[in-house]
């Protein structure tokens, strides 16, 4: 059985809980959030979300 999850929840997942053990505090975790969402709106973003496809799919295939 395949599960298929969302990038994004898979990250806020993992932002949750670094928070949540003491790795990561709220503001350095909201300076990056923002950082991604304005990074988002560049040019840069389909080069990006290109890579991140490329990658799943290396991961998809093993």
């Amino acid at each position: 059985m395949a599960v298929s999850i969302s990038a994004v929840v898979l990250l806020g997942i993992v932002v949750f809980v670094l928070i949540r053990l003491g790795y990561v505090r709220v503001g350095p975790a909201l300076a990056c959030a923002g950082f991604g969402f304005f990074l988002a709106s560049t040019g840069a973003a389909p080069a990006i979300s290109d890579a991140i496809s490329t990658v799943t799919g290396w991961i998809s295939s093993i």
